[in-house]
């Protein structure tokens, strides 16, 4: 089982690698869908799976010992993929003004979408276990050493997933928006302006 915590770490931090790089360079930074009439709904399912990604790690995956707090990880959990699936569902039209989503960023989504599922999935078959009595929740799993490794991993993305999460609401109203528009045409790398 300790190998296990090991392999939720690299599945964690191969997840927000990419989630960072799609959600923040390709989606507001590149595309800025936030600006797009077409891309709006899109940018809005962004904004609520950002918003719910720190609040469930936070119950899934920090806290231990409480039963009710896995539960509302689940719900969360249970929440992003219908968010998820109605993002994929009108992604198509969202992205009519480039032709289409790129072949290589629907990859993107396949890979970014895989590891965050692949995480949480990793996770609940070491958390609930089936035995003679049915389904029992672990409740904690301190005894592990690695176990100690994830956690604070999770912890320590949570302040980054609240900035990724403010981000989308903050370009999200077109007050706050010109604001993000102005700072980001001042951004240049390499005497090159994005």
């Amino acid at each position: 089982m300790e190998s296990a915590f090991i392999i939720l770490v690299v599945l964690l931090a191969l997840f927000a690698i990419l989630a960072v790089y799609d959600g923040f360079y390709l989606h507001i930074f590149k595309y800025e869908l936030h600006t797009r009439k077409e891309s709006k709904p899109e940018h809005f399912t962004h904004t609520i799976r950002a918003l719910i990604f720190p609040v469930m790690i936070f119950f899934l995956f920090v806290i231990q010992d409480c039963t009710i707090c896995f539960y509302i990880g689940l719900t969360l959990v249970f929440i992003d993929l219908v968010v998820m699936a109605i993002d994929a569902y009108m992604e198509k039209d969202s992205r009519a003004f480039m032709g289409g989503l790129p072949r290589w960023e629907y990859m993107l989504h396949l890979f970014v979408n895989g590891f965050h599922f692949a995480t949480i999935a990793v996770y609940l078959v070491l958390k609930v276990q089936l035995n003679q009595d049915g389904l029992t929740i672990v409740p904690n799993f301190y005894d592990y050493q690695n176990f100690r490794i994830f956690q604070i991993f999770s912890i320590n993305l949570i302040p980054g997933a609240i900035l990724m999460a403010l981000l989308h609401v903050f370009v999200a109203f077109p007050a706050t928006e010109k604001v993000w528009h102005s700072f980001r045409q001042k951004m240049r790398c390499c005497n090159l302006q994005f």
